[in-house]
């Protein structure tokens, strides 16, 4: 087992845990350097030095899209046409096997609110809102009383620490749906309308809550900003072992010995975690397949574990990064029965505005169905990656769908024999 050693200069997110499992509160993460960089920002940097620095960190998203956090920021800051700006801090999380975003709210909150009041302070935003998932009771709970010890210490409110920088945070609960982890699709209901996404342009650093510029992040790539400011571009990219800068929240689920979220360094392979941290299948087991990070990401197999776990070497091998999480899949599991149930959860989680998705994904469970079942008809695999094409990028309003035939085309590539068997002879 691989002996984990948290400190500060290496485990950024995740040093200040306590072996407890207990909350980290006010009082203890001061004294663990929270709220050091808040108000050294505040004190000796301007907004658009520390959105340059952000820049320059290389900080991607860490929400699956790995789009770099310095650039959107950059966007916003380019406007300048409205003092009213808002900051939302995408805590939806539910991408299934997904609980990274969870362990950071529940565990260190401090440190979500602390990446929430500096990157308000360098886009010059005077009220941020945490967009949080409906079913995350507790984290409301934790996140709302840290949010009143914030209050109560000065770091929120009105001329904060004597700086004139006014910022207020608002805990937003949505109602449970797949599709608010898209940005557009969250303002939608954060202002009370049906979750569907916008089209772009215009984008939402232009046109965004209530019609004014907005910035949509992560609640992962938020609890990156105190760490980069107090310690320094240079060291935050030394923390990787690859293109991609910094740390990451991986882990992997499944018919693992050790189930878990660990925080590493981008560059590590599948293979170290699922065997080092995960302490590999568990007995009599064998790993068939395995999913990068969600069930909206392609499946890959035993070949692809020594690939380094970054956005542009996952990619390349034709899945996405995702949200880091990766889920095993052992020997025992039929990949027709496991791709059906995800096809159900995509096709239920479809806000139904374009035609591909709403009809396109029913569709697909209904075939997968019939597959499952030893029912299925000559062509029926065929008109499955057909409707893969037609569901694909570009063809559809949004990644909905795109993200939903992911593990599809990948099951049929990778096994396409579990799905041929499921056709019914004549």
């Amino acid at each position: 087992m691989k002996i984990i050693l948290r400190t500060a200069e290496t485990h950024p997110l995740t040093w200040r845990l306590r072996d407890d499992e207990n909350t980290v509160w006010i009082k203890e993460y001061c004294s663990k350097n929270g709220y050091l960089a808040y108000k050294k920002t505040l004190h000796n940097e301007s907004p658009e030095n520390v959105v340059k620095i952000i820049q320059n960190s290389g900080l991607k998203g860490r929400g699956g899209a790995g789009f770099l956090t310095g650039l959107k920021w950059s966007l916003m800051s380019k406007n300048n046409n409205s003092k009213i700006r808002y900051l939302l801090c995408n805590a939806d999380e539910m991408e299934p096997g997904t609980y990274k975003d969870k362990l950071l709210m529940e565990k260190i909150p401090h440190q979500l609110i602390e990446g929430i009041l500096l990157s308000a302070f360098a886009l010059k935003v005077s009220c941020a809102y945490i967009f949080l998932r409906g079913e995350y009771i507790k984290a409301e709970e934790i996140l709302q009383k840290a949010i009143k010890e914030s209050k109560q210490c000065g770091y929120i409110g009105l001329d904060i620490l004597g700086t004139g920088f006014d910022c207020d945070i608002i805990i937003h609960t949505g109602a449970g749906r797949y599709i608010c982890g898209e940005e557009t699709a969250l303002i939608n209901s954060l202002e009370g309308r049906r979750a569907n996404p916008r089209s772009k342009p215009p984008f939402p650093a232009f046109f965004g809550l209530w019609g004014r510029p907005t910035c949509v992040n992560n609640v992962e790539t938020l609890c990156n900003v105190p760490s980069i400011l107090l310690n320094g571009i240079k060291w935050y990219k030394n923390l990787s072992k690859s293109e991609d800068c910094g740390t990451k929240l991986m882990g992997f689920s499944g018919n693992v010995n050790n189930p878990g979220v660990w925080e590493l360094p981008f560059g590590i392979t599948a293979r170290e975690i699922l065997e080092d941290y995960a302490l590999g299948m568990k007995k009599k087991l064998i790993l068939k397949a395995w999913q990068p990070g969600g069930a909206g990401t392609g499946f890959l197999t035993s070949i692809h574990l020594d690939v380094p776990m970054n956005f542009n070497s996952i990619q390349k091998i034709g899945s996405r990064l995702g949200t880091g999480l990766a889920m095993a899949v052992d020997n025992t599991i039929n990949m027709v029965s496991l791709v059906y149930n995800l096809e159900i959860f995509f096709a239920r989680e479809s806000c139904g505005l374009c035609t591909p998705c709403r009809e396109g994904l029913p569709w697909i469970v209904k075939i997968l169905k019939t597959l499952k079942n030893n029912q299925g008809q000559k062509n029926d695999i065929e008109l499955l990656e057909r409707l893969c094409i037609d569901l694909g990028p570009g063809r559809t309003f949004c990644a909905h769908a795109p993200g939903a035939i992911a593990p599809l085309q990948s099951a049929i590539k990778y096994f396409r024999s579990e799905f041929e068997a499921g056709i019914k002879i004549h």
